[in-house]
């Protein structure tokens, strides 16, 4: 007895310092988009004239352990027998063995990223105009561009030549040999945030010229930047939610400035949650961990739950008792979906299936 009770002591102690290759998800917080979080609220609208709906537009979340953490082979153990719980490979998670900060920042870029496509699909939803404007979105570090162009400058003209598409400023930068000139003339990011944000147009250009350098694979001229769209607004969304990250709370918050924008209730009073990337087209996306987001989302009180077409068979194959998980494809099913829940006419809704 002592020999297999020292035995098991050794197993235990060499279960709990094993460090093994996994990452466990768990159902994160849920967010109501149409009310308050920590005392603020969720989605703010000045310059239009907003409604104050009741009911929930819930997004939901999913708890991961964090990129250099590695689980012991008692946690991975406890983590595949539980119930609301997932145990799966750390790359799934965190490919390319990137740091916990490179993560972060790019779970920030994609938040913020399906916030600008909320506002878009939401607004081209109710037929407001919606502008473009093509911005710096990356500088390469050591690049020619470097301390010279900014994330968020928007560039209205390459060489004198106005842009209207992203692909127009490599276009025109090709057109040198590398070693010249190329001016930009853009308007500095904190400039146009600020007339945005008064709904004005924005002004302050100046000229920047860039040096170009030659591309490794093929030689060509760069400057080290990537071009991106953003959108102007006709008046000012705000979203504060901090601690969130990723792209699959879009299709909820389209919803959500669409309910603060139009009377009534697009939930009827009705107690909805949901995921789903979504694009400035309103087209849903898949996401990753719906099967976390609908235990989350029923332990708050969600009776149906908005899931994307392609999480649909997936979800299905253990739906938490008393919700409802209907299939969306775009923004036009969640709304129609919505339309019969608030109609009470819920037997037609079209529901996942395992199959």
């Amino acid at each position: 007895m002592l020999t297999s009770t020292l035995l098991l002591i050794a197993v235990l102690c060499a279960a709990v310092l094993i460090r093994v290759p996994y990452a466990e998800m768990s159902p994160g917080p849920t967010v109501n988009t149409l009310g308050e979080h920590d005392g603020e609220p969720v989605l703010s609208i000045e310059g239009r004239k907003t409604y104050e709906p009741s009911g929930h537009l819930n997004m939901t979340t999913v708890r991961v352990t964090g990129a250099d953490y590695r689980m012991n082979l008692v946690e991975a153990v406890h983590g595949w027998l539980a119930e609301d719980s997932a145990v799966v490979p750390h790359e799934t998670l965190y490919p390319d063995d990137k740091s916990a900060e490179e993560v972060r920042e790019e779970n920030a870029e994609e938040f913020t990223q399906s916030l600008e496509s909320a506002k878009v699909a939401a607004l081209r939803e109710l037929d407001v105009p919606v502008g473009e404007r093509v911005v710096v979105a990356s500088v390469v570090r050591g690049g020619p561009a470097e301390d010279r162009l900014h994330a968020g400058d928007v560039i209205t003209a390459v060489d004198g030549e106005a842009v209207k598409q992203p692909g127009d400023v490599a276009e025109l930068v090709t057109e040198h040999e590398p070693g010249e000139d190329v001016v930009f003339t853009v308007v500095p990011a904190k400039a146009a945030r600020a007339a945005e944000k008064a709904g004005e147009e924005p002004t302050g250009s100046r000229k920047v010229t860039v040096t170009t350098g030659e591309a490794d694979d093929d030689g060509r001229a760069v400057v080290g930047i990537r071009a991106g769209l953003d959108h102007t607004f006709p008046f000012a969304i705000d979203i504060e939610l901090a601690d969130v990250g990723g792209p699959s709370a879009g299709l909820m918050f389209a919803l959500g400035i669409m309910d603060k924008l139009t009377p009534g209730d697009l939930t009827g009073g009705e107690f909805v949650a949901g995921t789903g990337t979504i694009d400035g087209e309103g087209r849903v996306g898949p996401i990753g961990g719906v099967g976390m987001k609908t235990i989350a989302a029923r332990d708050k009180g969600a009776e149906y739950f908005l899931t994307p077409e392609d999480n649909c068979a997936g979800a299905a194959r253990d739906v938490p008792e008393g919700l409802t998980l209907v299939k969306v494809g775009t923004i036009d099913d969640a709304l129609g979906a919505l339309e019969d829940i608030r109609e009470g006419e819920t037997a037609g809704l079209p529901r996942c299936t395992a199959g």
